[in-house]
């Protein structure tokens, strides 16, 4: 298949693909400028069905015409595609990844299996985007196969929105309470009478990889605080976050230089990704989920109520992130665009030239 400019795209098996996450990787992959769905992976019990009639499709619309007709593999099956989008759970991808992996594929994952290894670039492309040159020291880099993770879904917001503050003002703490949309937690996650007009304060295994995860992307050392709570919004994770920082400042300030943040990444390099990946909102009651959650196609994190804090913090502000999209399969796609950027396309082409649809 080729891409807009007459190239050949770059074939791509989704796994977990009946997910969520998996779904709106599955939308964006179409249409895509370098990349094409190529084949899908889902559950045993669904293996040998066609995608659109095995899967509880749950984001609006319909699946794209590319992918209604493949097949399901099963897991374990076989795979042609060079790069391999994993949303698989994280028990599952434990060892699925790294097989992948070690017999030559490039393997982009949204589980959190292996985030912390510390062979496995962990990567917001904006922000550590030349992390992503750690996979040539990778055991299976030889057999041309890689490992690259994208964080999880709050902490992709918190990083693309102190990055600019940590690398100005040095954070030396910060306190993070979010409230995280029910979609975070997946088709078969929480049911309507626990979720409707309440709140639930703790969600298993959530608020440990924040701190590590957060201090990884950035080189830090941040003395991380974490409250999580799940709340009956659909798509849209929101952050309350104080800091203390390093250097004192005024929050107009902070403000300033999230507002002049950039990306080093040359322009288009990422389609994937908008020019301008941060919106500061100036406004007392921004952002919200309902009206934020999708700025710039959900790709973009917004940033407001930049105020001072009272002691022991210096700054408080509020970070909104789509968890499905930029928190999730937006990252993932993102991060496989940056592999592409940094390998080049020609050898994946030329190993892969015969893969198609299934």
């Amino acid at each position: 298949m080729s891409g807009s400019d007459g190239s050949p795209t770059i074939p791509v098996a989704v796994l977990g693909a009946t997910g969520i996450v998996g779904q709106r990787l599955v939308r964006m992959l179409d249409g895509h400028a370098r990349f094409h769905l190529a084949e899908v992976v889902g559950s045993e019990r669904r293996a040998g069905r066609h995608y659109a009639g095995a899967t509880p499709w749950a984001i609006g619309g319909d699946p794209p015409p590319g992918a209604r007709a493949l097949r399901l593999l099963a897991p374990g099956e076989p795979l042609r595609s060079p790069l391999v989008l994993s949303a698989l759970p994280a028990a599952v991808a434990k060892e699925t990844e790294l097989a992948l992996a070690r017999s030559g594929h490039v393997v982009c994952t949204n589980a959190s299996a292996h985030r912390m290894r510390a062979d496995t670039p962990l990567i917001v492309p904006e922000v550590n985007g030349e992390a992503i040159s750690g996979i040539a020291a990778q055991p299976w880099s030889r057999a041309g196969g890689a490992l690259v993770a994208n964080p999880n879904c709050v902490v992709v917001g918190l990083a693309m929105a102190l990055a600019p503050i940590h690398g100005a003002f040095g954070i030396e703490s910060t306190t993070v309470v979010t409230l995280q949309a029910l979609s975070g937690a997946g088709l078969s996650g929480l049911n309507a009478v626990e979720v409707a007009g309440n709140v639930i304060p703790g969600i298993r295994g959530e608020e440990e990889k924040i701190g590590p995860e957060l201090n990884k992307i950035l080189e830090a050392d941040i003395e991380v605080s974490v409250a999580v709570n799940r709340v009956p919004v659909l798509d849209g994770h929101t952050a309350h976050v104080f800091c203390k920082l390093r250097t004192p400042t005024t929050h107009l300030d902070a403000a300033r230089v999230l507002r002049d943040f950039r990306p080093r990444l040359g322009p288009g390099s990422l389609p994937t990704l908008p020019a301008r990946p941060l919106v500061v909102r100036t406004e007392l009651d921004r952002p919200q989920p309902r009206l934020d959650a999708n700025a710039e196609g959900g790709m973009a994190v917004t940033v407001g109520r930049i105020r001072p804090a009272s002691p022991p913090h210096d700054l408080a502000l509020v970070v909104g992130v789509h968890n499905g999209i930029r928190g999730a399969a937006g990252a993932c796609l993102a991060n496989a665009e940056l592999c592409l950027a940094h390998r080049g396309a020609g050898s994946l082409i030329v190993r892969n030239k015969d893969v198609g649809d299934r």
